[in-house]
This record gives structure tokens, C-alpha cells and sequence, in this order.
């Protein structure tokens, strides 16, 4: 068959050829121990072990954890420093994001209501307006009752935010205190009134007795 190849083809060669390999190839074969020995002594991973490729045959003669930490000594044999993983550009781009940069079309994935939920907006919304009336019912800035009114008020999105919450409770402040100093001022002329009245009729009785 012509595809088939003859015997003599087929043999591989007995040894591996390794005539283009430097020598140094060979020495470093054998500083597996090395490398353990000195992973302990420095007491780091292997993959940190830095073993002088100058001096290979100085290492690969240490078999001794004594002869190790002398090479570690004499800097032959040295710990490297941890790969840094750098959050710099990370912080630079979180940074731009806040300033709107790099948030347009393109850069969104998502529904606007599944990037940022009215619901939570809603909430947070909420929880601002409810703190502010607690905060302002313990500082007796409002009774219990203008309490009640804005807490339903905002309840029913009467209000957009703090600032306009804020100017309803300032202005309805104004109202009650307008609407007491009127039913003060028409209680004060009702009383004067009848006390007037009161005076006449006494005089008008002093005068028939006479």
C-alpha cells in the first residue's frame, strides 16, 4: 500500500536531542530543592523564590537548609517583592463616573427602571420626609397633629423633596398663627363689646331707678 512508510522510517531516535539547549537548561533541571528549601527559609511561595542564574552552580550545590539561608545571605538567593494590583485607575474612573463622564447611551445596559428603580427612589424619598417631621415633632417645632397632617400629605407625594416640605410646614406655621391672632383679635372685640354692652345696660338701669 503506498501509504504505508518502512521500518526503518518509523524508528524514533533512542535519546532526545538537546544540542540547541544552553547549559544553564541543565543546572536549573535541578533547583527544584533549591527553590523549596529557600520558599521555607523566606517564608514565601515558590513562584516568589528569585535564584541568581549567575551564580547556578553555586545554588545548585546548596542542598542544605544551613547552606540555603547563607546564599539568602549573601543575596544570591532573594525573596521577590508581591505584584501589586493597582486600584489608581479604578479610583480615576470612579472619579470621572461622579463628574457624568463615561454614563451615556452607549456605556448603559439595562432599563432606566431597572438601573435605578423608582420604587427606591421612592423610598428614599420617603425616609427623608419621615425623618425630617420625627426630627422637627422632637424639637416641638410642630405638634402632633401638623405631624399627622404632612406625614399623610407626604403619604400622597404632596411633596418632591425636603426643601418644599420645609417651606409647606413654614407656611402652614404662618396660616395657624394668622388664623389664632384673628380669633384672638375677634374674642378680644367680642369681649370688649359685651363689656361695653354690659356698661350701658348698667347705666341705663342706675338712670330708671332715679
Amino acid at each position: 500500500f503506498w501509504l504505508k512508510r518502512s521500518s526503518s522510517q518509523a524508528q524514533l531516535p533512542s535519546k532526545p536531542h538537546f544540542g540547541n539547549l544552553p547549559k544553564s537548561f541543565f543546572t536549573f533541571i535541578t533547583m527544584k530543592l533549591q527553590k523549596r528549601l529557600a520558599s521555607e527559609a523566606l517564608r514565601c511561595g515558590k513562584g516568589r523564590v528569585w535564584l541568581d542564574p549567575n551564580e547556578a552552580s553555586e545554588i545548585s550545590m546548596a542542598n542544605s537548609r544551613h547552606n540555603i539561608r547563607k546564599l539568602i545571605k549573601d543575596g544570591l538567593i532573594v525573596r521577590k517583592p508581591i505584584a501589586m494590583h493597582s486600584r489608581a485607575r479604578v479610583r480615576k474612573n470612579h472619579e470621572a463616573k461622579r463628574k457624568g463622564r463615561h454614563m451615556g447611551v452607549g456605556k448603559r445596559k439595562g432599563s432606566k427602571e431597572a438601573r435605578m428603580p423608582t420604587k427606591i427612589l421612592w423610598m428614599r424619598r420617603q425616609r427623608v420626609l419621615r425623618r425630617l417631621l420625627r426630627k422637627y415633632r422632637q424639637q416641638k417645632k410642630i405638634d402632633k397633629h401638623l405631624y399627622h397632617f404632612f406625614y399623610r400629605h407626604a403619604k400622597g407625594n404632596a411633596y418632591k423633596n425636603k426643601r418644599v416640605l420645609v417651606e409647606a410646614i413654614h407656611n402652614k406655621k404662618t396660616e395657624e398663627a394668622k388664623a389664632k391672632a384673628l380669633s384672638e383679635q375677634l374674642t378680644a372685640k367680642r369681649e370688649k363689646a359685651k363689656a361695653q354692652k354690659l356698661k350701658v345696660q348698667q347705666k341705663k338701669e342706675t338712670a330708671g331707678k332715679h
